[in-house]
């Protein structure tokens, strides 16, 4: 059937009763095949003949009909859904990582629903909630600190788990990270083996970057026998942020020449903004640390010091794990992909 057939086909079925929904039955009927047939093709085309699955698509495209995914999933017990949630849609951390692992889920037939929690642990909760009523296949989560219902829901679902972007010995289901205690406490090692005996912090309000904070200040006092100097904000990383970090080292805590370890790259960025604007010569006199390796990093100047973490890794090896989950296979509960700190003209 050429497309004029097809059409001409199209217009004798609808009866002229043009906005009304194109049906199964609809494109089953200008096909020539039933409308289990349609349903067949959709579901699995290699069930029927390349003919036949030439003329339903045909039928599809002029009628413009959508099938009814819900009712496949209905009735297959698979609704192709997998749900992530992020603390933010914007930050490329987080980007980087969905990205990896939409573009593998995609690649094996599933599509992604993304929604933002705003690091906030209570509508993640809501949005949890939110998501398993659409009947998801699988949830993949940023972190391993939920709320107590947040957990009780998802391990009565019975759905496959990830916990992305951190690790821990009691997972959900599976996680697929990194220690960011052990990151702190390298770059506390790495601070002291660079000969700094004097130390800062910077930091956003995420639970993470605060106990990569915490493990740094801690391992930097027990080697160096200094406390580290403070300045936390409640909110999101920024460039102003970074700059008015500094400022508050200086000013009010006193600094005056160590390393500064910031819990973004964002952060650090700000750190050198303002110190060039200060005349402090880096690393000479402030040398700064950042975390995440974003693609900034090696063209400010100095090219900065940071933590790398491989987020495309991190996203695929998500999926991958759900994946083998879906098909009956082995996957470790824990999977720790580890850091690097690249050192740079900063520190």
């Amino acid at each position: 059937m050429n497309e004029r057939q097809t059409t001409r086909k199209a217009r004798r079925t609808s009866g002229g009763q043009a906005g009304r929904t194109a049906t199964m039955e609809t494109v089953g009927r200008m096909a020539g095949v039933s409308q289990v047939t349609v349903s067949r093709a959709l579901s699995d085309p290699s069930k029927v003949s390349p003919a036949t699955l030439k003329r339903i698509q045909e039928a599809i495209a002029v009628t413009g009909f959508v099938p009814n995914a819900l009712a496949g999933a209905l009735a297959s017990r698979k609704s192709k859904l997998i749900s992530a949630l992020v603390p933010s849609i914007t930050n490329i951390v987080y980007s980087a990582m969905v990205k990896a692992f939409s573009d593998r889920m995609r690649g094996h037939g599933y599509q992604i629903l993304l929604s933002e929690t705003g690091f906030d642990p209570h509508e993640e909760e809501r949005l949890i909630s939110t998501h398993l009523s659409r009947r998801p296949d699988a949830i993949m989560l940023t972190g391993i600190h939920h709320t107590a219902q947040a957990r009780k829901m998802l391990l009565g679902t019975g759905l496959p788990v990830v916990e992305l972007w951190d690790i821990t010995d009691t997972p959900i289901d599976l996680c697929v990270g990194f220690s960011h205690i052990g990151a702190g406490r390298g770059v506390a090692e790495f601070a002291i083996g660079a000969g700094y005996r004097t130390a800062g912090t910077v930091s956003a309000g995420d639970e993470r970057a605060l106990r990569r904070k915490d493990a740094f200040a801690a391992e930097f006092l027990k080697a160096a026998g200094s406390p580290v100097d403070e300045v936390n904000f409640e909110g999101p990383a920024s460039l102003a942020r970074g700059r008015e970090g500094l400022r508050l080292l200086l000013e009010e805590k006193g600094f005056e020449r160590g390393v500064i370890f910031c819990s973004s790259d964002l952060l650090a960025h700000g750190v050198l903004i303002e110190a060039a604007a200060r005349g402090l010569r880096v690393p000479d006199q402030i040398a700064v640390v950042g975390f995440g390796d974003q693609d900034f990093a090696q063209h400010v100047a100095p090219s900065l010091t940071t933590v790398r973490v491989d987020r495309a890794s991190l996203g695929m090896a998500a999926a991958d794990a759900i994946l083998a989950r879906f098909e009956g296979g082995e996957t470790p509960a824990v999977t720790d992909l580890g850091f690097e700190i690249i050192r740079r003209g900063s520190a």
